[in-house]
């Protein structure tokens, strides 16, 4: 009898530790990663401020919790080989610094690679996974990003699966963002080992540049990383998410225009929310979009679906996001350099332009039959934050180049 009790206790145990994960990412993350402003030059007055920004700023009263050290921290492994973080730039020790983050009312996560080395050619987790997870655990990490640099001769799905029974072990309850840049297809087998996997290479600080050293198929600037989502909405859903990688508001790479629609899409992705800026010193317009609420419910749907392209017309394109309670949201993008006036017709979301020399034409036909509008819907403009009418009318407006509006469609 002994064996079988044993085995009981070993299911029991592990469905203890599987509990723990269900509940984690339900809608997707937010928070700030060190990465896009700060590269490798992270230390710990860097973090504590950042902490002390985010909350000041706003960005936690409005859903931001998490604050994410990426590459860089580490330096070495111990005789007995358990992690060790730079003494220079961090010299109170990783779990004085999450302690810290955690008094403020945040979360604290940090990064590793799935290889012998990360990016920054620090020391990697591969050969190490369980050791290192005991140390996240006992530094008080509620985030790990795992990264896929210096990886010749692993397979993705066997890696990451590792890293996730890793971190069950360990008993703490870790979001796990799965950072391969999609070279697998991660969206086909990574539900349920991770919440959240990367499904592009490293966003650039532009608008549509493909990154120089890879080509268009692995990412760029964040028109790029957009089109790459197409047609993976649906493999997201609460607790396992697609990410287009984090946001470059703020870093002086995007116009004004380009900011707003950046974030925009983002949310009408139901995408991560990762600000990669300088919080400590960002500008009005640069916290404004990123703590626009109105926006920042529509990423945070609780139905969790991820929006959708359903009208192209070459330079302009409609999304679509399904809401919870039969509410929809609408976002119509402007990719032409300049401005451009039209009008919406709700009824089968036909655009038309205005004063342009050629009426619009369809260029790629996206079946979305299911797609309509059963009744009327009350029309609010989340950037402008006011009413418009109701879906029973013609909706006219201005796009300015690189813009977007978005829309609230609430049932009546």
């Amino acid at each position: 009898m002994r064996p079988l009790i044993s085995l009981l206790m070993l299911v029991i145990v592990l469905s203890t530790y599987g509990q723990k994960f269900l509940h984690l990412a339900l809608t997707p993350p937010m928070g700030w990663n060190s990465w896009n402003r700060f590269g490798c030059e992270i230390n710990e007055k860097v973090i504590r401020e950042t902490a002390n920004a985010m909350v000041s700023s706003g960005m936690k009263s409005n859903g931001y919790e998490y604050i994410v050290i990426d590459d860089c921290w580490q330096t070495s492994r111990d005789s007995l080989g358990f992690i060790q973080a730079d003494p220079q730039k961090f010299p109170s020790g990783i779990k004085a610094l999450a302690d810290y983050i955690h008094s403020k009312g945040l979360k604290f996560g940090i990064y590793s690679c799935a290889g012998r080395e990360t990016c920054g050619n620090r020391p990697g987790s591969r050969g190490h996974e369980f050791q290192d997870a005991l140390s996240y655990a006992s530094f008080g990490v509620d985030f790990l990003k795992l990264d896929w640099c210096n990886s010749d001769g692993q397979n993705a799905v066997e890696s990451y699966t590792l890293m996730r029974d890793a971190l069950q072990s360990a008993g703490r309850p870790v979001v796990f963002s799965m950072c391969e840049w999609g070279l697998s297809k991660p969206w086909k087998w990574a539900s349920g080992v991770g919440q959240l996997w990367r499904t592009t290479g490293d966003i650039q600080n532009n608008w549509n540049i493909p990154d120089a050293k890879e080509g268009k198929c692995w990412g760029g600037g964040v028109v790029i990383n957009l089109d790459m989502q197409q047609g993976l909405e649906k493999y997201a859903g609460p607790g396992h998410w697609n990410d287009p990688d984090m946001l470059e508001v703020g870093n002086g790479g995007l116009t004004e225009s380009e900011s707003r629609s950046h974030f925009s899409l983002w949310c009408m992705l139901a995408a991560p929310l990762f600000a990669g800026n300088d919080l400590a010193n960002m500008d009005k317009v640069t916290r404004e979009i990123l703590t626009n609420k109105e926006l920042i419910a529509i990423d945070q749907d609780p139905m969790g679906k991820q929006g959708f392209k359903i009208k192209d017309y070459g330079e302009l394109e409609i999304y679509y996001k399904p809401l919870q309670n039969g509410d929809a949201a609408i976002c119509v993008f402007n990719r032409y350099d300049q401005s451009v006036n039209v009008e919406l017709d709700w009824k089968d979301f036909d655009l038309r332009a205005i004063k342009m020399d050629k009426p619009l034409k369809m260029v790629a036909n996206i079946d979305r039959k299911d797609i309509r509008l059963d009744g009327l819907f009350e029309v609010f403009d989340l950037w402008k934050e006011q009413k418009l009418g109701i879906t029973s009318q013609i909706l006219k407006v201005e796009l300015l180049g690189h813009d977007v509006a978005v829309y609230k469609l609430t049932k009546k």
